[in-house]
Parts: C-alpha cells; structure tokens; sequence
C-alpha cells in the first residue's frame, strides 16, 4: 500500500485525516469524543469518528464512518474481530488500509486493536510477527526509553527479537529524532552469558545486525535501567515486557499516591506548599496521557494503541503522535530497517 502521494479520491496523505475509534476504552464514547474535538478545534489535523451515531452525543461537526457493532475490552480479539466486521475497530482499521484516513487510534480492547490493524492493513512485508512500542517516561531527559515488545507475542524467537530492535530503532529515530538509538537487551544480568537460551540468542543476533539496522547495541540491561538515560530502546518478548510495564505502572501510581497522601497531611502542609511546584511537572511526566500511548510496528499503517483509562487529554496526545509519524513516514521507515536487517 503506497504511503503519501496522492489517493484514488484526490486527496494528498498529508490532508487525510486520523481515525478515532469512538467506543473504544474505559470511559468512551464521552473522552473520546472530547478528545478528538480538541484536537479538530486546535486545527492543523483533521479527525474522523468511527462509532454508532445514537451514543456520540455532539460531536461537533466531525466526520463519521458509522459502525452498529463494538469489541468490548472483555471480548477475545481474534473472535471479536472476525465475528464483529462493523466494529468500530475493524472499520477503523479499513479506513487506513483504503485510502481514507492516515492512521488510526484506538484506546479499546488492545489484542483487538492489534487483529484488526493486523488483519485489515496486513503485515509489511518480510515481518514476522509486528510488535508493541510503548514509551517509559524519562526524567533524566527530554525523550523517553521505548519498550517493545511490551505485549503482542508472548513467544518468542530470536529472529523476531532481532526484528522488534530494527523496527523499534526506526520508530526511535522518526518519533524522538535519534540518530542511532543505544538499544539494550532486556534480561538479569549485564554479562552477556547471562539469560534464558532466547536472551543468548538474540544477543548474538543484535550483536551483528547493529550496524545495518542503525542503532548503537549496548548488551544486556536489566528491570532498573528503564529509567536510565544511557539506553533509548530496550528489547524483549512481548510477556516479559507486558508484566515489566504493568509492575513500572502500578510502581509509579504508588508512589505518586504515596506521596500525596503524606503531602495531604496538616502537619507539613508549609513543606508541601514548597515541595507541589517542583512535584508536579514531575508528576505530569511520568504520566502516560502525556506520551501519546503505544505503537503497533511492523503493520503496513499506523496504529496507536491508548490506555484503556484514557481521557481526552490522552486522545488529544495520541492523535497527535499518530499524525506526526504518519506524515513523517514511520511506515516507510519500518519496512526498511526491517529489510536492512
């Protein structure tokens, strides 16, 4: 499927708009919907709703492409899928592969999402299985550490370990502006023995594909490098990765909580009144509405995946990210490095 240029209809790539899959997420349709208006009022991107019409409310004016059916966040994804083709996911997905949006977002059912980008816009070509990258906030710098797999494929090769590096140092490189990302090898210790026989193995192959993929291996790190500035991306299977994410995110929320429960006391509420300017840009950092949500590598169109909790402030962030790498050619750029590799 070709990327930018002109489509069948007469529109340019850049002058299509992003697919917002309506009734997707935890408090959908309403943060969507809100979402997605923001994001139309700020202008410079246009935004088509995919959902059942009677439960959008106002929706401003927006574009529609109706679906009567919706994947529920308990649903399996692959039968939710193929039994549910009017769901908003589904025509979502459509709406990409046909020419009529850029991208798609989604903050719904995420194996759904990722059937339907899978199955709809098919896989670019010599991928072997496509995979998550998620951004982990980094406060030590302006850009964040990207975790992938962080929960597409719970069994791995080597191969698709060395896959999910070139297609996550492409994602690096046009998201964040990096060169030649540092990409570490997610595994329990440094030394390069250390592992299961998937870890050895895909230390081998990142070792000699470093070069032709563009980016600059770094060997094995462990759980407490996530927040440390010397790695940009960090490599593992998707299980590994999908219960390191969890345990990062249910750590900060912790903390966070943690920490305003004690400022909330009346015994340091001076220190707290001191502290709350400092702890807040922090706070907004390490929060994942701010960093646009997860991306779906290796299939032939973009797709962002959000938080299931998301609200519009998030919708906003992922229409946006979804825009940018759109018209930056994230996809071109993934199908390279992959072939490269």
């Amino acid at each position: 499927m070709a990327r930018g240029g002109t489509r069948p209809e007469g529109r340019s790539f850049e002058a299509l708009p992003v697919a917002v899959d309506a009734m997707g997420g935890d408090r959908a349709p309403a943060e969507i919907v809100k979402g997605a208006r923001q994001v139309s009022e700020l202008g410079g991107i246009d935004v088509v709703l995919v959902g059942q019409p009677g439960r959008l409310g106002d929706i401003g004016g927006l574009a529609l492409i109706e679906a009567s059916e919706v994947i529920g966040m308990d649903d399996d994804p692959g039968q939710g899928v193929r039994r549910k083709k009017d769901s908003s996911l589904v025509r979502a997905a459509e709406a990409v592969r046909d020419g009529k949006a850029m991208a798609m977002v989604s903050a719904g059912n995420t194996g759904a999402a990722m059937a339907s980008a899978l199955f709809r816009m098919g896989r670019l070509r010599g991928v072997i299985r496509p995979a998550i990258a998620t951004p982990i906030p980094n406060v030590e710098r302006s850009w964040p550490t990207v975790l992938i797999d962080s929960g597409a494929n719970a069994e791995c090769t080597g191969a698709m370990l060395e896959q999910f590096a070139a297609m996550g140092a492409a994602f690096s490189r046009k998201r964040y502006g990096l060169e030649r990302p540092r990409l570490g090898l997610l595994s329990i210790g440094e030394e390069r023995s250390k592992g299961t026989p998937l870890v050895k193995e895909a230390h081998t192959l990142l070792e000699s594909s470093a070069e032709p993929s563009g980016f600059d291996f770094v060997g094995n790190v462990e759980g407490r490098d996530f927040f440390d500035a010397g790695v940009d991306v960090i490599v593992t299977d998707g299980f590994t990765g999908n219960v390191a994410l969890k345990t990062l995110e249910g750590s900060l929320r912790f903390l966070i909580d943690a920490l305003g429960d004690i400022l909330g006391r009346p015994e340091v509420r001076e220190t707290a009144d001191a502290l709350y300017p400092h702890l807040l840009p922090l706070a907004t950092a390490l929060d994942p509405e701010h960093t646009g949500g997860a991306m779906l590598l290796g299939v032939d169109g973009v797709c962002v995946i959000s938080h299931g909790s998301s609200s519009s402030v998030a919708v906003v962030n992922a229409v946006t990210v979804a825009h940018d790498l759109a018209v930056a050619g994230l996809v071109e750029a993934v199908a390279a490095s992959v072939k490269q590799a």
